[in-house]
């Protein structure tokens, strides 16, 4: 059951706060399915394959997601793990992720909650000044980079909708990926191009994407079951660090598992979302 909610707490001053709990982290705090051969059609279009993975996740309806995000600056890396799961056919999900140790100060840090929507996403746990039983929602299409980055976890869905921007595509030996069979397939996209093609729920998100790096291709592998199903994907982001005068470079991994397993999320009441100034955590 998906309960939608309408309440909102945007501006500079909440993407302010919610960039500092991924992105900060480097910027300022350092000095299912399977078996059989794999790939849907042997001898189709490594492109048209590619960019057609999108489609293939929403018609499976819902997976377990698994990302890792890894940000380097300077010779140092920090990685952001998440864990959960997305029904694709309602445009939600729910990941929990954890902040490295230290990424924001010298105290343990719980999970974050984030609920994924259309247009949104919400945060629970964020500290801060937020109270404990209070949601941070976050206008998604508002952030530069359409929260590919942001959150410390790239959305499941829209890291297969980037595929539609699909450019360059080559196909590479077929491996495995958590014992199942895939085809490989590596290339770059071309964000604008993912954005038009993208999806409604998707499309204002990667616009923002596509305005908002500074280098508008973005490589990626991704690999490929028997039935077309994405396994895994991996997108390499790179953006200007204004402080430092330097590229950060970010690694977005995704792991799907688990197709087509019910998963209800449920998107918190107006009344739940924090509404006050959210302070911006420093290392």
């Amino acid at each position: 059951m998906v309960v939608q909610q309408h309440g909102s707490t945007s501006g500079p001053r909440v993407r302010a706060a919610v960039v500092s709990v991924a992105v900060a982290t480097v910027v300022t705090g350092v000095g299912g399915c399977g078996g059989g051969a794999a790939g849907g059609e042997r001898n189709g279009d490594p492109t048209q394959s590619v960019r057609g993975a999108a489609e293939r996740l929403v018609r499976e309806g819902s997976s377990r997601a698994r990302t890792s995000m890894e940000m380097a600056s300077g010779g140092t890396r920090v990685t952001i793990h998440g864990d959960g799961g997305y029904d694709y056919r309602e445009g939600v999900g729910e990941l929990r992720v954890r902040l490295p140790q230290d990424a924001a100060g010298d105290e343990e840090h719980r999970p974050i909650t984030e609920l994924l929507a259309p247009g949104a996403l919400y945060m629970k746990n964020r500290g801060a000044g937020v109270p404990a039983d209070k949601w941070v929602r976050v206008d998604v299409t508002a952030l530069t980079d359409g929260n590919l980055v942001t959150g410390g976890a790239t959305d499941p869905l829209a890291a297969a909708e980037l595929l539609r921007g699909a450019r360059e595509v080559t196909e590479r030996p077929e491996t495995e990926v958590a014992g199942v069979p895939t085809r490989h397939f590596e290339g770059v996209v071309d964000l604008a191009a993912a954005a038009k093609a993208a999806s409604p729920e998707q499309k204002g998100a990667l616009a923002a994407a596509a305005k908002g790096f500074r280098k508008r291709q973005v490589p990626f592998d991704v690999y490929l079951d028997e039935a077309g199903l994405i396994r895994k994907v991996v997108h390499r982001f790179s953006f200007a660090n204004g402080e430092r005068k330097k590229d950060v470079a970010v690694t977005s991994t995704t792991l799907y598992r688990a197709f087509g397993k019910p998963v209800e999320v449920r998107l918190p009441a107006k009344r739940d979302i924090f509404a006050g100034k959210v302070a911006e955590t420093r290392p």
